[in-house]
C-alpha cells in the first residue's frame, strides 16, 4: 500500500499540480490511514470496506483532532480511493458513502450566515424543547442536510462514537455524514436531558421527538424556526 501512496502523491503532483505543502498534507493523512489499515491486518486495498474507514475516523477523532483536520483527512482519503478507482486498482470506492462536510453552512432557506449565531442562541436550554431545538439546529447547520432528512433521522442512524449520521436522501440513497464536535455535543445533551423528558415512558424510533411521543414534522420544525427568527429580530421571509 505504501507504493500506492507514492504513486498517488506523484499523480497529484504531475496531473493536479498541487503545491509541496498540499502534497505533504495528503501524504500524512493517507499515510495515517494506511498505517491504521495495516494494524487491522488488511493487506490489500480492494479488501478495505467503508466500515474500516469509519473505524479509522472514530480512532482519529478520539485523538482530539479538530473538525478542520478531520474534514481535510476525509478529503484526502476520498481522493486516494478516487485515484485507485481511476487507475482500475479497485472496482468499488468504499469511501463513496462518506460525505465531505462543508465547514460553513447557513440554515437552508431561513437565515443568512450573518444571522446564524443569533438563531442558534435563541433556544432556551433550560427546557427539554429548547435543548431539542438547539440540537436540531446545530445538526442542520453543521451538516447542510435537508430539513426532510433532519426530521427523518432515526435513533439507530446516529453513531455517537464516530460522530456520523446515516442520511437517506432522494431515491433512498444512503450516505454517511459527519456532524462535527459542536453538533455532537448538543445532540448528546438532547439524548441525555431532553429526549427522555419528552417521551417519558413512550418509545419512538425517530431521533427528534415531541411531547406527544412522535417524530417532529416539517411543519412543526418550520414553525419553530419562524418563532426563533422573530425572537432573534430576524424578519426575512
Amino acid at each position: 500500500m505504501d507504493q500506492l501512496l507514492d504513486s498517488f502523491i506523484a499523480y497529484l503532483a504531475v496531473e493536479k499540480g498541487l503545491s509541496k505543502n498540499t502534497l505533504e498534507s495528503y501524504g500524512r493523512d493517507v499515510g495515517k490511514f494506511i498505517a491504521f489499515i495495516h494494524e487491522k491486518n488488511i493487506s490489500s486495498v480492494d479488501a478495505i470496506k467503508y466500515d474500516d474507514i469509519l473505524d479509522f475516523l472514530s480512532h482519529f477523532k478520539k485523538q482530539g483532532f479538530s473538525d478542520t483536520t478531520t474534514v481535510r483527512t476525509i478529503v484526502s482519503i476520498k481522493q486516494f480511493f478516487k485515484y485507485l478507482q481511476l487507475e482500475k486498482i479497485i472496482k468499488e470506492d468504499p469511501s463513496s458513502q462518506i460525505q465531505t462536510p462543508k465547514m460553513k453552512k447557513s440554515i437552508p432557506g431561513v437565515i443568512s450566515l450573518e444571522d446564524v449565531e443569533k438563531i442558534l442562541a435563541a433556544p432556551d436550554e433550560s427546557t427539554p424543547e429548547g435543548i431539542r431545538d438547539l440540537a436540531m439546529l446545530e445538526v442542520l447547520y453543521a451538516t447542510g442536510i435537508r430539513v426532510s432528512e433532519l426530521i427523518g433521522l432515526k435513533l439507530n442512524e446516529v453513531n455517537f462514537e464516530t460522530g456520523f449520521v446515516i442520511v437517506y436522501g432522494k431515491g433512498s440513497k444512503e450516505r454517511i455524514v459527519p456532524i462535527g464536535e459542536k453538533a455532537q455535543e448538543k445532540l448528546k445533551a438532547y439524548m441525555e436531558n431532553s429526549r427522555p423528558a419528552l417521551l417519558k415512558s413512550k418509545e419512538a424510533k425517530e431521533l427528534f421527538v415531541t411531547r406527544r411521543g412522535g417524530g417532529m414534522t416539517r411543519q412543526g420544525f418550520w414553525k419553530l424556526i419562524k418563532t426563533y427568527a422573530l425572537k432573534s429580530g430576524i424578519t426575512k421571509d
